[in-house]
């Protein structure tokens, strides 16, 4: 009986270099992660054929790579990174290096075959950054004012003005959001439908919109597994 064949390439991305595997050859090679490494990741992957590039969400070192394989029309999906350490987990994979990471990404591309996903337009993409601002200004904010009961007298007043600047720019950034937010009607409308969920305010539906511009197109189930939440067996 013919299997069909399912390759699947697996890419390791950190801050400088990029790690590649797949499905077919045990050796995993390195380039940069630059537009030279991009340059080379996509022409030497048509020859393969893959069904499935998987890549992990690194907080961004990814997007230049993940831009370059979608431009090229190959099937590339980020991946929650949680997700792939419970998989390795699973199988019993405690060791970490980029190239174990690579080869696990490959194992599990193979074994999840994770759908590929849409690419953000640039308006989400423009969203998902004011987001991650807002939550970068609110960590910062915490944490000066942490800071500020220890502090002595000439050190307070410098943490205060570093709050009240903080606070503009959060309110800023909020309301840069708010007039994206409303100039959308799609997100409009999904914007009323969360915050309608007990529990669910402004700052969590946002984000969701910015995070997920797939809810509504896609089941519960899917979106848990995309996210992260879907459990995965120890077998």
């Amino acid at each position: 009986m013919h299997i069909e064949s399912f390759l699947v390439v697996g890419i390791d991305v950190s801050k400088a270099s990029l790690e590649v595997a797949d499905s077919s050859a045990a050796d995993v090679w390195q380039t940069t992660n630059d537009n030279e490494g991009f340059n080379q990741v996509v022409s030497s992957l048509p020859s393969l054929k893959p069904n499935l590039i998987v890549v992990e969400a690194t907080g961004r070192y990814e997007a230049g790579l993940v831009s370059a394989l979608l431009a090229s029309k190959l099937p590339v999906v980020v991946v929650n990174p949680r997700q792939v350490r419970d998989f390795a987990k699973a199988k019993g994979i405690l060791a970490k290096t980029d190239r174990i990471d690579a080869s696990v990404l490959v194992s599990f591309g193979e074994a999840v075959r994770p759908e590929v996903r849409e690419l953000k337009d640039e308006e989400t993409q423009t969203l998902q950054a004011l987001v991650t601002r807002h939550q970068q200004l609110v960590s910062m904010l915490t944490a000066e004012k942490n800071r500020l009961p220890g502090a002595p007298p000439p050190v307070r007043k410098d943490i205060k003005a570093h709050i009240q600047w903080l606070e503009k720019r959060l309110r800023d950034t909020d309301h840069q959001t708010r007039l994206k937010l409303e100039a959308n009607p799609n997100w409009r409308a999904k914007d009323d439908l969360l915050q309608g969920v007990p529990g669910i305010g402004e700052t969590t539906a946002t984000s969701l919109l910015a995070s997920l511009p797939e809810l509504g197109r896609i089941n519960r189930r899917q979106i848990a597994a995309l996210v992260g939440l879907a459990p995965f067996n120890r077998d």
